[in-house]
């Protein structure tokens, strides 16, 4: 007699409480099969079963991150429309036929928009290569996936001379 229904499919559902390889991240609810839960996942403190209750815990976590995020969006936003309208400076010792002595990289531009007031960090700063020739470039910023924007930097002799 044979039954219809495989044993197999009968998985059960978990919430992980840490990142499990292969499976599934932190705070993820997954269906495994029940063994793998009741000789791995659970005495590892990997996982706890997905209660009805840790399932609402977990959504409520969930709308605090989406919040937070939409949050942190907002003011990258703000920050980029700020940059987008400046143009920033940079002073640099240079040869007589435009080269660089050293050259500009990602820290000099974050640099020279924080001193403008605008909170913009080396890693935003999206350079193909440093810079090592006077002129004016247009620079890529990206804050997040969703808000990017360009400022303008403009590479100029330096007043001293030496």
């Amino acid at each position: 007699m044979t039954s219809t229904t495989p044993v197999s499919s009968r998985n059960v559902e978990v919430l992980l409480v840490h990142d499990v390889e292969n499976l599934g991240h932190r705070g993820e609810i997954v269906r495994v099969k029940p063994g793998y839960a009741r000789n791995y996942l659970l005495p590892q403190g990997k996982a706890t079963i997905a209660t009805e209750h840790n399932k609402r815990m977990v959504e409520k976590h969930k709308e605090k991150l989406a919040a937070l995020e939409a949050g942190r969006v907002k003011s990258y936003q703000k920050i980029a429309d700020a940059v987008s309208k400046y143009s920033a400076t940079i002073e640099a010792h240079a040869t007589s036929d435009n080269h660089l002595y050293g050259s500009v990289v990602a820290r000099d531009i974050s640099e020279a928009l924080k001193v403008a007031g605008h909170p913009v960090e080396a890693e935003h700063v999206r350079l193909d290569g440093p810079i090592k020739e006077l002129g004016m470039y247009t620079v890529k910023l990206k804050f997040h996936e969703k808000v990017q924007t360009e400022v303008k930097v403009w590479v100029v002799p330096s007043a001293t001379s030496g």
